[in-house]
């Protein structure tokens, strides 16, 4: 029964007033001071963080040291769950209020920095009690008061122990002498693990700085993330360890469903989170699928407590719940639009549908509307802004080439730099290596420009090329039912007015069932059978880039190589340890929607095999471009345009790299983001590391960084071109690397799905049929000849994939209502240090400063590629947004 973490997570803003068992009297009752009053405790703020100094009116009083003896207050804030509000008075419920009576909700005991004169910790304990509910911001607060000797010291730590039976999500603890424990994490109930939670001040330490008295619960709280590899993870705990992807098949439920094992040396891939669930009985390699509840540790599941939970629950609701409804009223799934028209319904009327009796209709309310007929709803979908402006942009050729620097994909186009273009795959299987796109061929396109050897000289040749990459699954995909492939090249040009122009295509069908290696070249034509044929390929290829976005450019290059940043940090850096506090804010929710992506998305006949070309071969050909293709060192964006031809390193340009093709408005933007956070990176890397040495000698920070290479991306762990972490320039280029990859890359090809394919002619997903002129019969072409329209509708997605992918790009590209945007909110550990604090506030401006610059650009008339009759304004790095369909906006992380 999926009673799951989405199905119970609901705004908290909306949660009913919460009774027993956690209020058990009036507040007045258990306040001896202002300091707990809940009238001051409703103070609305617009940051996150800051509502971690929202209880009481405590003021951080700079007070390093205790000198005498003293009573020192303290405020627990902590976020209810939606199912303590729903859980009423069962057996747990009572027990809970009993502890509320006693005030023995939580035991805390206060750890100082110094040793006593015998070298051991000392410590004091004390027991906190509820003392209100602020209904306006969701929070629960407690308070408690130690006794603290006057040689007690400076306060480091504070050790945790939940009295109730179910874990809680701790916000913060204050303390009225300045000490501060920013949490921001589950609090396990002692009842399922005996061992005290660890916070530490928001004072960051490198390890050789720490306090003596602290290094041992330093070690031990990171020893408590890494588990011991053995045994199924508990909802309840957090333990980041590492496995394969060997969860995506069914083999339980069908052999069918059976999926090879990603990770390893025959299919190298990134590595997941452990969940250690029991292995399939059909097939041993496979572990067992689950439904929801998806383990995740306890801190990357932010379902019960965060609204920003509303893209993994709205994706959950719109595939798990819709979907299934809209197929059950298609009488076939594979039936086509039998006209274009047919396509622009969708947006104009919608698709009637049974009024569901699931909770997607809240989940979902921009695409529900109510039908005439009260038993019916009606799902509509917005018109796609490419569409809205322009109906027949997907038709331009000059739109065809602009949207691979300003569109869905624009990671993928690179200059030309060897000629002839040539396979390296094997002939004797693939057939002659040589491309068919000759000499003669290009000239004939750009005559009256220059010719092919000042073309190449003036790197003014530009190709999308997926001909090695696609070739070896030709003959595989073409037995699935349903898709059909070629390997393909797309040739360009770069004109005068900086615009890129169409000059061939080029599909390639190897030799199979004794048929020789077929390949034949496109060009744009004058005659209506060449038209013809021209859109037909342009369609292929639209559709291998579509799919390339999707499990590349999306899936593994942002989502999946960065889980193994994720577990990395959280096994090697200390929840003091500066690194950590930097990259913690870039990783959050991602772990989570990566599960839901395991659990509904990328597995075994999921969305992404149901709707994009590869079919069930669709994370091989990931684990394919993963190997082949993926360096680390080619993920910041100038390292990444520098491999692809399209900047050389140029130290007299503004970011350090000169652009091939000067209006690239993904490069052009991108770079501001990506200067802004390594300028951000340096201010805070050599304020913690003021000497080289301190770099090399941090050794979770040295244990971080190999385990990243060796077992998180164990696979390529004997590559050459791995970084080294020797130096603050080592530590700067890294962690901008991730920072970039977490936010600006994965905004640049998320958040304008919607809006580039959800008219799915300008986008394909997959492409049903061959092209015409292979191998036809007479009859099947002289339906061409006659009907050239037909062939284009069924060469494209059939109406059930079209409304899924749909349902999909509106959910991937829709902000939740309280994203958290790339220098929105300062951390309060870079707050309560003043020289991290300026330097925020820096790269804060620096990123508001973007959003004029990239407006500016966009109104640029010179500037052909992101300014014209008809465009989209390319927008998707403008660094804010409200909620919503925006086509904008840079989060933190990736959320979505």
């Amino acid at each position: 029964m999926l009673t799951s973490h989405f199905n119970q997570s609901h705004s908290l803003l909306n949660l009913p007033p919460i009774q027993k068992p956690f209020i058990s009297g009036g507040s007045a009752n258990h306040s001896s001071s202002s300091a707990y009053s809940p009238t001051i405790l409703r103070q609305h703020t617009s940051t996150k963080k800051s509502i971690a100094t929202a209880a009481g009116n405590i003021k951080a009083i700079s007070i390093p040291f205790l000198t005498k003896g003293v009573t020192v207050k303290g405020v627990i804030t902590v976020l209810p769950t939606v199912s303590s509000a729903l859980d009423g008075v069962g057996i747990g419920a009572v027990a809970d209020g009993v502890l509320d009576l006693l005030g023995r909700s939580f035991s805390l005991e206060l750890v100082s920095n110094d040793l006593d004169s015998k070298g051991n910790q000392k410590t004091v304990q004390a027991y906190a009690s509820y003392v209100a509910l602020d209904f306006d911001l969701s929070i629960y607060t407690y308070k408690c008061d130690f006794d603290v000797p006057k040689d007690f010291g400076e306060i480091g730590a504070v050790l945790v122990e939940n009295e109730y039976s179910k874990k809680m999500f701790f916000k913060n603890i204050v303390l009225d002498n300045g000490a501060t424990f920013t949490c921001e994490s589950w609090v396990h109930s002692k009842k399922d693990n005996s061992e005290k939670r660890i916070f530490f001040t928001d004072k960051s330490y490198l390890p050789s700085k720490t306090p003596n008295a602290l290094k041992s619960l330093r070690a031990k709280d990171l020893e408590s993330l890494r588990g011991t590899g053995k045994g199924e993870r508990k909802s309840f705990e957090r333990i980041y360890d590492y496995d394969v992807y060997n969860d995506l098949g069914a083999p339980d439920q069908s052999l069918t469903l059976q999926r090879p094992v990603l990770g390893g040396q025959e299919r190298p891939y990134p590595r997941r989170c452990r969940t250690g669930r029991k292995m399939s009985s059909k097939d041993p390699t496979t572990e067992t699928r689950t439904l929801l509840p998806f383990y995740v540790p306890a801190d990357e599941d932010f379902s019960e407590i965060k609204g920003a939970n509303f893209g993994a629950r709205t994706l959950y609701s719109a595939l798990h719940g819709v979907l299934p409804t809209l197929n059950s009223i298609l009488e076939d799934k594979d039936k086509g639009f039998p006209l274009f028209t047919s396509i622009d319904l969708l947006f104009n009327e919608g698709v009637n549908v049974p009024s569901p009796d699931n909770g997607i209709l809240s989940a979902l309310p921009r695409l529900f509307k109510q039908a005439a007929d009260t038993a019916n709803t009606v799902i509509k979908f917005e018109t796609p802004e490419t569409i809205d402006r322009d109906t027949f942009s997907w038709f331009r050729d000059e739109e065809f080439c602009r949207q691979m620097l300003a569109g869905l994909n624009p990671c993928s186009i690179q200059l030309v730099t060897e000629w002839p273009l040539t396979s390296k795959l094997d002939p004797e299987i693939y057939g002659p290596a040589e491309s068919a796109i000759t000499k003669e061929i290009v000239e004939e396109q750009i005559k009256g420009f220059m010719n092919l050897e000042e073309a190449l000289a003036q790197k003014k040749l530009f190709v999308l090329d997926y001909h090695d990459l696609l070739l070896p699954y030709v003959s595989k995909i073409r037995e699935l039912d349903g898709p059909t492939l070629y390997g393909s090249r797309t040739l360009m040009f770069l004109t005068p007015a900086g615009t890129l122009r169409p000059l061939a295509i080029e599909l390639t069908r190897p030799p199979s069932e004794g048929k020789p290696q077929w390949k034949h070249i496109y060009t744009p034509a004058w005659d209506a059978t060449g038209s013809w044929l021209w859109k037909l390929a342009k369609g292929h290829v639209l559709a291998h880039d579509t799919g390339y976005h999707q499990l590349i450019s999306h899936w593994l290059k942002t989502h999946c190589v960065t889980e193994p940043y994720i577990i990395a940090t959280n096994r090697h850096l200390s929840q003091m340890h500066p690194i950590r506090r930097l990259l913690l804010p870039h990783f959050r929710y991602t772990m989570q929607i990566n599960a839901l992506a395991r659990l509904i998305l990328i597995n075994a006949e999921g969305i992404v095999e149901s709707i994009f070309f590869p079919g069930k071969y669709a994370m091989q050909v990931s684990s394919d471009v993963y190997d082949q293709l993926w360096r680390f060192d080619h993920q910041a964006l100038p390292a990444d345009l520098i491999s692809r031809g399209m900047a050389v390193e140029d130290p007299t340009a503004p970011h350090g790299v000169k652009l091939t093709i000067e209006d690239y408005p993904f490069a052009n933007d991108g770079l501001l983001v990506f200067d802004a956070i390594k300028q951000w990176a340096t201010s805070y890397v050599n304020h913690y590391y003021p000497q080289e040495n301190l770099v090399e000698s941090d050794e979770e920070l040295q244990a971080w960084w190999y385990e990243i290479r060796t077992v998180g991306h164990g696979d390529k762990k004997d590559e050459p071109w791995w970084p080294q972490l020797k130096t603050q320039e080592d530590l700067i280029g890294i962690v901008s690397t991730i920072i970039w990859v977490s936010s600006g890359q994965h905004s640049a090809v998320n958040f304008g799905q919607y809006d580039f394919g959800g008219y799915f002619p300008n986008s394909p997903t997959t492409a049903r049929t061959k092209m015409p002129d292979e191998d036809p019969t007479d009859e099947e072409w002289q339906l061409f000849m006659k009907r050239p329209e037909d062939a284009l509708l069924k060469c494209f997605p059939s109406q059930s994939q079209a409304i899924q992918t749909l349902l999909l790009y509106d959910v991937l590209s829709s902000h939740s209502p309280d994203e958290e945007y790339i220098g929105g909110n300062i951390e309060a550990a870079w707050e309560v240090e003043p020289t991290i604090k300026a330097a925020f506030g820096e790269f804060r401006g620096r990123i508001s400063e973007l959003e004029a610059i990239i407006d500016s650009r966009n109104t640029d008339p010179i500037l052909k590629n992101r300014s014209g009759a008809g465009l989209v304004p390319y927008q998707l790095l403008k660094p804010y947004s409200e909620s919503g369909l925006t086509g904008r906006g840079v989060p933190n992380s990736i959320s979505i």
